[in-house]
């Protein structure tokens, strides 16, 4: 875990710093990204995304202890891993990365600003263009609502942000800063490459503002980063370090607050110097050592060295970090063990009261944390997030729980997605007028959650479409795993819409949320299935008025009689069927009816052979893998 926090005196700050914007450019998976950021947020998205990157890369600006490693970046931090001059940087190009005119200047953002190299578009052509300059990783955060403290300190370098329109203000006019919506802001770069000379990487933290004025840069130092108090908890190294004396552990940023330091080490250092391990006889080390020493004695001066004897450790300060940690008593008695090994959720709740005692000292914080649902029960998730907000002034989350997720408003939940050749992009939620706020909230644990954390989602008329479907992939994935997959290896979440109606609406809101959207329902009119091809990528159709009239009409005989034996029929059917297999199919229609919510549709297809599938369900689940899984041909060879 890291943990950065200003910890230089009790002061209560008078303003709720945060981070309002974020540019990342050539780091990692994201070769782009320009995201604004309201008071408090969660990052949410499929897996490999970018939300660990987005975390990491302000911990790249504003983390105090990154930049003491001996290089805070590596080959693989590069977008692609292309960091040698002359390397291609960028996967694909598209027109609007067209160069610029002849006759215009160095490229610029939309505030003037010269862009540096690893944000500069690459020329427009096919494949990848080659770099005129070594590659860059950069990353700018602005950080705005400063406090009067954190202004006197950084008065130089102080600018003006305009909350309404999320950028800088940059007009002439001084008096347009008075305004209520322009409030004091720091811009902070951090500029990583690979520096042939040294055959190493390098990275450094600037002021902004000092690369555009000036010829000499400033470094914004590790001091600087104590004024802006940031704490970073990262999933699943969270606990491994909070209670040890680490550099940068909870347990070391709350002894810096409480100004307990001056003899701890000192005292440490030689109470251990005085204690000389296995020192009784009877354990029969010490007559080892003597006998070593006499044999010193006989090839080389006493000043060579002599006397070798145990100590507890090498009785240095950073020996003792990593080797001091705390212990908590288990159970009954007087046992204790190291905390490290205490269950997960305890060690969280842990660190939730460290937190906690950091916000007592009145700390000016932002908090940004993993995943904090690792191991915690519902409850427990929603008061770790409760609290965070309570005691930070912004907090950053990133999280696939819905119970972490609805405790966030919708303004306050971004939902991030990664195009193929790195561009990140962050899109807010916005509720289509068929589903009202009241609604959205009351079903998004079942309706809204999953398809949020997903790339692709396949929206299904009713709920026995949307058991079904998952159910006969996955079956199919069983029986001929080279010819189908199962829909969540191919990473599709389905949602039931509730009715034929509304599918369009759910499907222009996913793809406005950058998801790509499959729909699926029976027959439609051609009004309605017009509006719904318009708000999905693809729609897959039947010819049928109902999905039972799909199965009933295209499986066998076989196939119905065998599970009429394994269905445990309800009584009023019993009564009307007394012998199912007699009528099978009028028997299994109504009793597939009668089980629309308890997955009697899906049961069926669980246990059918390939065969017995309908054949139009084949034909979806083929279609479907070619879609999240297409096949990529090789590029002829050269001279063929």
């Amino acid at each position: 875990m890291c943990a950065h926090v200003r910890y230089d005196n009790n002061k209560k700050l008078d303003a709720a710093l945060k981070i309002s914007r974020l540019k990342i450019r050539n780091f990692r998976g994201i070769r782009r990204a320009d995201l604004l950021f309201p008071d408090h947020v969660v990052l949410i998205g499929d897996n490999n995304t970018g939300k660990s990157t987005v975390l990491d890369s302000i911990d790249l600006v504003l983390g105090p202890d990154r930049l003491n490693r001996r290089a805070p970046i590596d080959e693989h931090d590069f977008f692609q891993g292309r960091y040698l001059p002359g390397a291609a940087i960028y996967a694909t190009t598209t027109a609007a990365s067209a160069p610029p005119e002849e006759g215009t200047t160095e490229p610029s953002d939309n505030e003037g600003e010269p862009v540096a190299q690893a944000e500069r578009e690459p020329p427009q052509g096919t494949g990848l263009e080659p770099a005129d300059d070594p590659p860059q990783i950069c990353v700018e955060v602005t950080i705005t609502d400063l406090s009067s403290e954190q202004s006197a300190h950084f008065k130089d370098y102080v600018e003006w942000w305009n909350t309404e329109g999320g950028q800088l203000y940059t007009d002439a006019s001084v008096q347009g800063v008075d305004a209520d919506t322009v409030v004091e802001a720091l811009r902070v770069t951090f500029i990583g490459q690979y520096v042939a000379e040294e055959d190493d990487f390098e990275g450094r933290t600037y002021f902004a503002r000092s690369l555009k004025e000036s010829d000499n840069p400033q470094p914004f130092s590790r001091r600087d980063k104590q004024y802006c108090g940031f704490l970073y908890l990262r999933g699943l190294r969270t606990g491994r370090r909070a209670l040890s004396l680490e550099h940068g552990s909870l347990l070391d940023v709350i002894l810096r607050l409480k100004e307990i330091r001056p003899r701890l080490w000192e005292t440490t250092i030689g109470g251990l110097a005085e204690f000389d391990v296995a020192s009784d006889p009877d354990l029969g080390i010490s007559g080892v050592l003597e006998s070593i020493n006499a044999a010193l004695n006989k090839y080389v001066p006493k000043e060579w060295g002599v006397k070798p004897h145990l100590r507890v450790s090498a009785l240095t300060r950073d020996h003792l970090r990593n080797v001091i940690t705390a212990f908590i008593a288990t159970g009954e008695g007087s046992h204790s063990a190291p905390f490290y090994r205490q269950g997960t959720g305890t060690i969280n709740m842990l660190v939730l009261a460290m937190l906690s005692q950091i916000a007592e000292d009145r700390q000016n914080v932002i908090f940004a944390m993993e995943e904090p649902e690792t191991a915690i029960p519902p409850y427990a998730q929603k008061r770790i997030v409760h609290e965070l907000r309570k005691l930070s002034a912004q907090s950053i989350f990133t999280s696939h729980s819905p119970y972490v997720l609805e405790e966030f408003e919708l303004h306050e939940t971004v939902v991030l997605a990664r195009a193929s050749d790195g561009e990140l992009s962050q899109a807010p939620i916005a509720l289509p007028n068929s589903v009202k706020h009241k609604r959205y909230r009351q079903e998004f644990r079942t309706r809204f959650c999953e398809g949020l954390l997903s790339r692709r989602v396949l929206v299904a008329e009713g709920a026995v479409e949307a058991s079904a479907f998952p159910a006969v992939a996955r079956r199919l994935a069983e029986l001929a795993p080279a010819k189908y997959s199962s829909l969540e290896a191919l990473g599709i979440c389905t949602i039931d819409a509730g009715s034929q109606t509304r599918i369009p609406d759910l499907g222009g809101f996913y793809r406005s949320l950058g998801k790509t959207v499959y729909g699926l329902c029976d027959k439609q009119s051609a009004a309605d299935q017009a509006k719904i091809t318009a708000n999905v990528d693809e729609l897959f159709m039947h010819s049928e008025k109902g999905i039972e009239d799909l199965v009933l009409k295209n499986t066998t005989t076989a196939a119905l009689d065998r599970f009429a034996g394994l269905v445990d029929w309800p009584q009023h059917l019993n009564d009307q069927y007394p012998n199912p297999k007699e009528d099978v199919e009028a028997a299994l229609n109504d009793y597939f009816r009668w089980s629309k919510g308890s997955w009697g549709i899906a049961d069926f297809l669980s246990q059918c052979t390939e065969e017995e599938i309908p054949e139009w369900l084949r034909d979806c689940c083929v279609r479907l893998r070619q879609l999240a899984q297409p096949v990529v041909e090789e590029p002829p060879s050269v001279g063929k």
